[in-house]
């Protein structure tokens, strides 16, 4: 829950900000990151490997739709997560 409200903190754009697509994107991607570790140790484990490949595909959606409307918050999204592109 503290690393929760540290990446809100962290990428919110005002403060009662908790949804916006900078926020949402830096909450999948670290529940990707988490994911993708225990994936790594459980290979076959299915059913969080398809919750993993629902949640990239919601990330790539929002980092979509963030490209088209602010290029400026895409781009200090991106690089402050440390994403491609």
């Amino acid at each position: 829950m503290e690393a929760k409200t540290k990446t809100i903190e962290q990428f919110k754009t005002h403060d009662k900000d908790t949804g916006s697509a900078d926020v949402q994107i830096a909450l999948l991607t670290q529940r990707i990151n988490h994911l993708t570790e225990h994936l790594q140790g459980n290979k076959k484990d299915h059913s969080s490997r398809r919750g993993l490949l629902m949640m990239v595909s919601q990330r790539r959606r929002l980092l979509d739709y963030l490209h088209t409307t602010d290029m400026g918050r895409y781009q200090a999204v991106t690089k402050k997560l440390k994403l491609r592109k």
